[in-house]
């Protein structure tokens, strides 16, 4: 799901740096701000909602100059990170890896990672495949060595959720895909609970032959994650519209493939954007995806992911509107500016239990007509309140935040009354 080349350059970064690896010195693309190794295990998972996994933006630990993961979720009230990648060892196997350098089997550094999101209430998804690297699908001879291997990295960190991104070269493997869903699939039996999500690349008519017969290949094996998601970049997508539109066309390979209704459809549908310019020379803006998140809250649909946190902050030059880069947009923009469209997201999607607290009743006094806000209540998009005097329409879902004009940005100011 990462840019294409650019997951190409930090693995060759990778590689270079592989002798330094050895001797016990973390891996690094340029400076790192992420925390430091340590021997400590990941701290245990919080309790997070499903609505927070499904926002999770990617975030690559160990390539790409990560930036500290605690800082941005201060900065935005980000909960969830979508870690990058789980692959096979680059010299052969079937043991689950980062980046097909690191095994997961003695890792300190990741580990270190997820604890400090861990410690200020968030967590963490893992990655399984991307565009770069051998795939376990590819490595491992059949589902269920497969899934065992993905096993290791669940039981290693405790994991809650986990992403199959399963895009070229492998998804042309009939074979790899044949085991890729099949482990999800025993890897969700075995899991209760567990939150599957499954990223495919993304086409004008929704996503390509080998996305739909991966799609086959699940319905075959009778095997349904929390969502699939398409990647709507790297192939002249001009803008959120274009984009929309192939998200559309996508709600109905689903309908077609599983026997979904449109709303059926749409819960178990995803977007996974690129932000800034792509590898290709794409440009999505703050601006397009304000508008694909409205589409997606208005659609109800089930994910809303972004490659990457890493790039989320402006280059500096030659980068700048020059090059696409792995560590920085190549737009003008603020710090994290499009992570804060993920944190939208999360509120703007249903808990798992919808709580039942009833909306008051009691009408306000003045003139205000609208009932009162209430924090125990949960505001859908176009519901309006009362509060200090003013009328408020909520954008999306929300609940416990305050009309104000700042925050998420969810209410909207009508004026007096």
């Amino acid at each position: 799901m990462p840019p294409r080349h650019l997951r190409a350059l930090a693995g060759a970064v990778a590689a270079t740096a592989l002798a330094l690896t050895a001797a016990g010195t973390a891996l690094a693309t340029g400076p790192r701000t992420a925390p430091a190794p340590s021997t400590a295990p990941a701290a245990a998972p919080t309790a997070l909602g499903s609505n927070w996994y499904a926002a999770a933006p990617y975030f690559m630990p160990l390539d790409n100059d990560p930036p500290d993961p605690t800082a941005v979720m201060d900065a935005t009230g980000l909960k969830a990170f979508q870690l990058a990648f789980i692959l096979a060892p680059n010299g052969g196997g079937c043991s689950p890896t980062w980046d097909g350098l690191h095994p997961v089997a003695s890792d300190t550094a990741v580990a270190k990672v997820v604890s400090a999101i861990r410690a200020k209430g968030g967590d963490v998804s893992a990655s399984v495949g991307g565009y770069n690297g051998t795939k376990l699908g590819q490595a491992c001879g059949t589902p269920e060595a497969t899934a065992a291997a993905y096993q290791q990295v669940i039981d290693a960190y405790g994991l809650k959720a986990l992403d199959f991104d399963l895009e070229e070269p492998e998804y042309e493997n009939s074979a790899a895909i044949h085991n890729e869903i099949g482990a999800a699939k025993i890897l969700q039996q075995k899991n209760p609970g567990l939150y599957l999500s499954v990223t495919t690349a993304g086409t004008a008519d929704g996503t390509g032959w080998f996305g739909k017969q991966m799609l086959n290949e699940a319905k075959a094996q009778s095997f349904v994650p929390d969502n699939f998601s398409i990647m709507p970049f790297d192939g002249g997508f001009a803008g959120a519209a274009a984009q929309t539109s192939a998200l559309t066309n996508f709600n109905a390979v689903l309908r077609s493939t599983f026997g979904w209704d449109e709303a059926t459809a749409y819960a178990h549908e995803g977007i996974s954007q690129m932000n800034g310019r792509s590898d290709t020379g794409e440009f999505f803006t703050q601006a397009d995806f304000k508008a694909v998140l409205d589409y997606a809250t208005s659609h109800h649909m089930a994910r809303f992911t972004n490659w990457s946190v890493n790039r989320d902050r402006q280059c500096a030059p030659p980068d700048n509107n020059g090059r696409t880069s792995g560590t920085c947009s190549s737009v003008p923009q603020g710090a994290w500016d499009f992570t804060k469209f993920s944190v939208q997201f999360a509120g703007a999607t249903p808990p798992t239990t919808p709580p039942t607290t009833p909306p008051p009743t009691t009408p306000p006094g003045g003139s205000c007509t609208a009932s009162p806000y209430s924090a125990g209540t949960v505001y859908v998009g176009g519901d309006t309140v009362a509060y200090q005097g003013h009328t408020w329409k909520a954008k999306w879902w929300t609940q416990g935040e305050a009309p104000s004009t700042g925050g998420s940005g969810v209410w909207q100011d009508l004026g007096a009354c």
